[in-house]
């Protein structure tokens, strides 16, 4: 909704109007392009928030995929599929994008890559330790018994089971996400120097903090109530979904 309710574009840069502070024509003030910095926040939220969400779902359904796989089959596939998993989670996680994106190249679709990359094994572990605890209980046995196939337990019967801790790790990684993007950007992967991207504006104004304060304030503060946002309504997701955990 960000074209609809922003009274500026993201790059429609005023160079008489630089280093203006916040006003009623420019809530936010403007940057060193002379561009709208509430107008660009706008922008840069709708794209943070597009990122993140291909970013969580291209991991949930690899991490799903491979989850499920490991946690039914046991055996010598789910310690290769864990092994796997294993030699990614040893590195951490910020330098092993820094080091894809590095490899791929410097661009936005390449930073989504490999976060992508680096956020599959969590949902992978977290899916078969639910149904490895899952494939164990009465209602599983019972449909064995009935003889009904392996893949109809798995898709039918455990996977609806696995769904509501996704749901809330979900939730919590989207500000997660949003948090990790803004970091590379603000180092210079992914949002090159103009773009509207949070990180990346903090990046373009960190030389001007001392002189103008609320070019890196309003960005840095969306930042912290998105992330914010997203964990509080993790949380109460997961109140909601696991009554037992309610204080």
């Amino acid at each position: 909704i960000a074209p609809y309710i922003a009274p500026y574009g993201p790059r429609d840069f005023v160079f008489t109007d630089r280093f203006l502070p916040p006003s009623p024509e420019h809530p936010f003030g403007t940057d060193k392009w002379g561009g709208d910095i509430y107008s660009r926040i706008l922008y840069a939220i709708r794209l943070d928030l597009q990122l993140s969400l291909m970013v969580v779902g291209i991991s949930i359904l690899i991490g799903v995929i491979i989850g499920t796989i490991a946690g039914f089959s046991g055996g010598l596939i789910d310690e290769a599929l864990m092994r796997a998993t294993d030699v990614i989670l040893a590195f951490p996680g910020l330098i092993l994008a820094m080091a894809i994106a590095t490899a791929l190249g410097n661009s936005i679709e390449n930073v989504l890559l490999a976060l992508s990359i680096v956020w599959w094994p969590g949902y992978a572990r977290l899916v078969r330790g639910q149904v490895l605890a899952e494939k164990e209980r009465l209602y599983v046995e019972a449909a064995r018994a009935l003889g009904i196939s392996k893949y109809r337990i798995m898709f039918n019967h455990i996977l609806p089971n696995v769904i509501a801790p996704l749901f809330v790790v979900a939730t919590l990684d989207l500000g997660g996400v949003i948090l990790v993007t803004s970091a590379l950007s603000f180092i210079g992967f992914g949002a090159q120097a103009g773009d509207a991207e949070l990180g990346r504006m903090i990046a373009d104004s960190q030389e001007y903090l001392s002189s103008y304060p609320h070019m890196v304030f309003f960005p840095g503060l969306t930042i912290l109530i998105i992330v914010l946002g997203f964990n509080l309504l993790g949380d109460g997701l997961r109140d909601v979904l696991d009554p037992r955990l309610r204080r």
